[in-house]
Order: C-alpha cells, then sequence, then structure tokens
C-alpha cells in the first residue's frame, strides 16, 4: 500500500508526539503520520522514564535543555492540570556529602538562578524539617518545581491529542528504508513524504545515517536500573538527589518519589551491550554487540569522559548491597527500606562523537528540507519534549 503525506513522524515517544502536536498546531491542515515500530506505545525510553520533571538546575545557561527543561517544566505542569493528569509536585532536595561538594552546590544553586529557576538554600536543621531523614553536610538546596508525573499518562494524553486533530498512527510499523525522494518503507507500506522527521530514539543515528545525516555521531546505550522500597516502608516527603558530578550526563544513585507513594533508588548507568538490552537475550542482535563493544573498548582504553572509573561504579551498581550503600549516604535508614523488587529497566540513548568518544551533553539535530533527524533527545527529554518540539517545528516551517 502507498501513502502520501505531508508529514512523516518515525518514532511515536513522547518526542513524536509532542512534535506532531505542534506541527498541528502550526499547521492545521496538513496531513500527518506517526510510525512506530511497536504494536502499542511507551515500550521504550518515554514509557519508562522516571516520571520526574526535572527544573533546569543542572544545566549551564547557554545549552538547549537548561531553556527546555525550565519551560517544559512548566508546560507539563499546566497540561496535566488541563487535563486532569496525576500531578505530584514534591520538589526536589540535593544534599552535600562532604565539604568538597559545597563548591559544586554553588554552582547549581547559581546555574538555577541564571536559569530563572527557583532555588532555595537550607541549612542542616531547615533540610530535616523537609525531609527528616535526609543526611547533608552544612547545607542543601531545595527546588520547589521538580515534580512527578506518569509517563504513560502523558503518552496517551498526547496520542488522543493528536488523533483527536486527524493525524493518524501506525504501530506495528517499523522503518525499514529510505527508497530516496522521501519514499520510506515502513513495515509492508510505503509513505511519501513532504518532510520527514527522525524521531527514532535508540535507532535515531541508523536512519539519519541512511541518508547522509549525523555521520559524525553514534549511538552509545546505557541501561538504567531502579529498585523499590519494601512495602510498608515510609515514603519520602520529596526527591532526594546528591550532588552530580557536572561532567557526566548522569546523576548518580537518588530517591524518587512516586505518584502513587512509593520510594525507589536508582538509576544505574550500566553500559548496555546492544540497544534494546533490557533483560538476558532479548532483542539481541550480534552487530550492535561487535559495534558497541569496539567502542567501549577504546574510550576504557583511552579513559575518555573518565570512562574506566564510571565503568567500574556503574557494574557495581547492579548488587543491591551497593546500590542501597550509596542510597544510605543520603538517607538514614535506608538499609531498613531493603529495595528488593526491581522496577522495570530503561535504555539511554546517549550519543557519541566518533571522532573524540566525547558523550555528547545536549540536543543535536541535523536535516535540510526534507528530512530532520532529533538525534540526541538526551535527558531530560520527557521534561523538555514540549518547548523543544516548539523549537523544532519554528525550524522545520
Amino acid at each position: 500500500m502507498n501513502r502520501s503525506v505531508d508529514y512523516l513522524i518515525i518514532g511515536a515517544g513522547i518526542i513524536g508526539l509532542t512534535v506532531a502536536r505542534a506541527l498541528q498546531q502550526r499547521d492545521p491542515g496538513a496531513r500527518l503520520t506517526l510510525i512506530d515500530k511497536e504494536p502499542r506505545l511507551g515500550q521504550h525510553a518515554s514509557g519508562r522514564n522516571s516520571g520526574v520533571l526535572h527544573s533546569g538546575i543542572y544545566y549551564s545557561a547557554e545549552s538547549l535543555k537548561a531553556r527546555f527543561t525550565r519551560d517544559g517544566n512548566a508546560a507539563w505542569q499546566a497540561y496535566c492540570t488541563e487535563r486532569g493528569l496525576p500531578l505530584e509536585r514534591c520538589g526536589k532536595l540535593i544534599v552535600a556529602r562532604d565539604a568538597e561538594e559545597h563548591a559544586r552546590l554553588a554552582t547549581l544553586e547559581q546555574r538555577g538562578r541564571v536559569n530563572g529557576v527557583e532555588v532555595q538554600r537550607l541549612d542542616e536543621t531547615e533540610t530535616r524539617a523537609l525531609e527528616p531523614r535526609a543526611r547533608t553536610f552544612g547545607h542543601a538546596l531545595f527546588v520547589p518545581s521538580t515534580a512527578s508525573v506518569d509517563p504513560m499518562q502523558l503518552l496517551a494524553a498526547q496520542q488522543a491529542d493528536v488523533i483527536a486533530a486527524g493525524g493518524t498512527l501506525l504501530c506495528n510499523h517499523p522503518y525499514r528504508a529510505h527508497l530516496g525522494d522521501n519514499r520510506i518503507q515502513a513495515g509492508s507500506e510505503r509513505l511519501q513524504a513532504g518532510t520527514v522527521i527522525n524521531c527514532a530514539g535508540l535507532y535515531a543515528d541508523r536512519i539519519a545515517h541512511d541518508v547522509g545525516f549525523g555521520r559524525a555521531y553514534s549511538l552509545l546505550p546505557f541501561k538504567g536500573l531502579y529498585r523499590y522500597a519494601d512495602p510498608g516502608t515510609e515514603p519520602l516527603r520529596t526527591h532526594l538527589y546528591p550532588v552530580p558530578d557536572l561532567r557526566q550526563p548522569f546523576l548518580g544513585i537518588h530517591f524518587t518519589r512516586t505518584l502513587d507513594g512509593r520510594t525507589k533508588i536508582g538509576p544505574t548507568a550500566l553500559p548496555a551491550l546492544w540497544r534494546e538490552h533490557y533483560a538476558g537475550l532479548s532483542r539481541f542482535r550480534l552487530s550492535e554487540l561487535l559495534e558497541i563493544a569496539r567502542r567501549e573498548l577504546f574510550m576504557f582504553a583511552t579513559n575518555r569522559n573518565d570512562f574506566r572509573a564510571l565503568a567500574r561504579q556503574e557494574l557495581r551498581k547492579q548488587h543491591r548491597s551497593y546500590m542501597v550503600a550509596e542510597a544510605a549516604t543520603l538517607l538514614h535508614g535506608a538499609e531498613a527500606m531493603g529495595f528488593h523488587q526491581r522496577g522495570r529497566p530503561g535504555i539511554r540513548a546517549q550519543l557519541v562523537e566518533r571522532k573524540t568518544n566525547r558523550l555528547v551533553m545536549d540536543f543535536v539535530i541535523e536535516g535540510d528540507a526534507k528530512s530532520v533527524h532529533v538525534l540526541n533527545a538526551v535527558s531530560p527529554a520527557l521534561t523538555c519534549a514540549i518547548p523543544f518540539a516548539q523549537s523544532l517545528v519554528s525550524r522545520i516551517l
């Protein structure tokens, strides 16, 4: 079957759906179709998200992430309120574990103020008043705008909005090939598109390479694992985070308060062995294993991004005792919470520069008048999705 559309979006995760909505709002008469390889939405990063709406405190002012995170936080909170979707405005507490972390905490405080994010500096007494079990050395930061949402409900609501506005969603339609002249083979169908928008997440680089874009980059997957506190344990009042290493794109083991009042710790940032390496040998691809292993071995040998220390630390986080010990540096009584239940693992699609093996920390988009490729919808992509989509559509139009 052949189908002709004005806009074809590859990948119906949260980025693909919000881009679709932004296009419909700016070009309401256009024929728009999204394709997704899975039988239902939310099977990958968007559905496996932690559900935290971040604030924008971590990122330098010149980065796209800083602006998109701040504006996205406000946009999603307004959307949830308007649509009656669950929203937990619990805030985030960032604690210092020793005096050496105070300098980085001060950097975060300054970035928050420059980025237009409310940040409150708390002493130890004020910190314990907010979360009695929190550990901090000297002082901590509280970010009130951080919140929790249900990622699957956001996906479902955006999907309903796209379809109500006349869009078409084709599940079970994996991208197969670019046939030239903006013709895409998707499953058994051929689609002729005015503009192709690649929001394919874990495979965005491969699709971009097919039409000559993104050749300077490859994707390196990292597996994120969470553990849930045992039933009956007292939940936290707020999200609880350590001061991160700002040279890395990962935030370290932290406590997340879920919408249903449970507590989880994580995530890991374990180097995955293939792109959809969620569990066991599921979705195993030998070619991906060889490619990723070669790149990871090179990064380990050259120690790019301090990769040796990162890999050693993350490998230890596979063990529950190590994760709980890390969490206990942030919270009194963490050991008694058990954390025996594993959460649903996710894969972070982390872009790497091929020449330097440098981890790319910000959004990367390449394309032309015929196709646009979202190569690095970097964390926190869910939080950023609405303003990012609006910016991308302005570029397309």
